[in-house]
C-alpha cells in the first residue's frame, strides 16, 4: 500500500456537503484539481487519500496566497 496516494479515488460528493474543517468547524469545499478539501475560513487544505478525507489537524496544509497577510505588513515596513 502506497500511503498517500490520491489516485483514482473518488469521494462522494454528498459525503463533503457534511463534512466540516475540524478547526474552524466551518464547511470544506472540495477542489478536485488538488483532490483535497479546503477550508477558506482559515485557509487550510486537507487531503483526500485513496477516496478518505483526512481531517487530522496535523495533515492539514496551509495555503499560501500571493497576498497573505505576512505579506502586507512586510509591503508596510518596505513603504516606511
Amino acid at each position: 500500500m502506497v500511503r498517500g496516494s490520491r489516485v483514482g479515488v473518488e469521494i462522494s460528493k454528498s459525503l463533503t456537503q457534511i463534512l466540516v474543517c475540524p478547526l474552524s468547524k466551518q464547511p470544506l469545499r472540495l477542489c478536485e484539481k488538488s483532490n483535497s478539501l479546503i477550508s477558506d475560513t482559515i485557509g487550510v487544505s486537507f487531503p483526500i487519500v485513496e477516496g478518505i478525507p483526512c481531517l487530522v489537524p496535523r495533515d492539514g496544509e496551509i495555503i499560501e496566497t500571493e497576498d497573505t497577510p505576512s505579506d502586507r505588513k512586510a509591503d508596510e515596513t518596505t513603504q516606511e
